[in-house]
């Protein structure tokens, strides 16, 4: 295989299609055995997995894609939280275990479509590009199975935080980032307890008035840009709050994150979308195995 030499003639390196000419063993290992069958959907959008961080759930997210199949797999921004990484490394084999487990849903038929977000922005230069079979947008627009088009986009650029004043938003990451910290610690407690995951983050954000009134405000921002460009609704991520809500003539679509909800949107084979819990889901899982766990016999006493 030719090789060709940076400038100072040091060090070869191999060009993008060379690079992805050989595909690794194990995209091609078959799946083990689950006790649980795929449900069967069109579209799944996910967004703010902010891998590279302690508050991403990777465990749980890994769950709810091993227990899917989809046509169309939407990473609605911030998947991988480089702010964050440019600050420290932090790279467990879980999330590792994530980025496989998308390559591989790519490399069996999925068309994977991941739209830069403002966390993992050192994307956005490559737009247009496919790497091991997912595709990187800036945005993109959707059909849905009962014909609606709909606009996919991450949302930071409605967020006026973010545009307009930078050093704003980092002071907000660096204060929301001990939250998840202290939620992380929440939830330790409450596994040594045998209970299921509950977002003590989530629960604060929807009871704090001025979070409540900024979540109003980006969805107004967001349906308006929709109407204008003529689309019937909005995908979006970046606020971290799972919503389907009409606004006029426009439907908001927000699919929430998997450091706090733990939430999807999914399409079904007519088009009807709707919103996964997936950290509901799993508490109703785990109530359901308690109830069903045999109970001891009781020792009969002694005549």
């Amino acid at each position: 295989m030719p090789l060709r030499s940076l400038e100072n003639g040091s060090v070869p390196f191999k060009s993008s299609s060379e690079l992805f000419a050989s595909i690794p063993a194990w995209l091609d290992m078959p799946e083990p055995r689950g006790f649980r069958p795929k449900r069967k959907l069109r579209t799944v959008w996910i967004s703010d997995v902010h891998l590279g961080t302690r508050g991403c759930n990777a465990a749980m997210l890994l769950d709810f894609l091993a227990s899917i199949e989809c046509e169309t797999l939407y990473l609605v921004g911030d998947i991988v939280d480089g702010w964050r990484l440019r600050k420290g490394w932090y790279w467990p084999d879980a999330h590792n275990e994530v980025v496989r487990r998308i390559l591989k849903m790519a490399h069996r038929g999925t068309r994977v479509i991941l739209i830069a977000g403002n966390h993992d922005e050192m994307l956005r230069p490559y737009a247009g590009m496919s790497f091991g079979g997912v595709e990187l947008e800036l945005e993109a627009i959707h059909t849905t199975a009962d014909g609606r088009r709909l606009l996919v986009t991450h949302g930071d650029g409605f967020d006026g935080v973010v545009l307009y004043a930078r050093w704003l938003a980092f002071l907000g990451d660096k204060a929301y980032s001990l939250l998840l910290r202290a939620n992380g610690w929440f939830n330790v407690a409450r596994r040594h307890l045998k209970m299921p995951y509950w977002s003590l983050s989530a629960y604060l954000k929807k009871r704090v008035k001025n979070a409540v009134q900024f979540v109003c405000d980006f969805e107004e921002a967001v349906a308006h840009a929709a109407r204008d460009m003529g689309v019937d609704g909005v995908v979006c991520g970046h606020i971290h709050c799972a919503e389907i809500r009409q606004i006029g003539d426009v439907t908001y679509y927000n699919d929430g994150d998997w450091v706090e909800s733990c939430t999807a949107l999914v399409e079904d084979r007519e088009g009807a979308i709707s919103i996964l819990d997936w950290a509901e889901e799993t508490r109703r899982a785990a109530a359901v195995k308690a109830a069903l766990k045999p109970i001891p016999a009781l020792e009969e006493e002694p005549a």
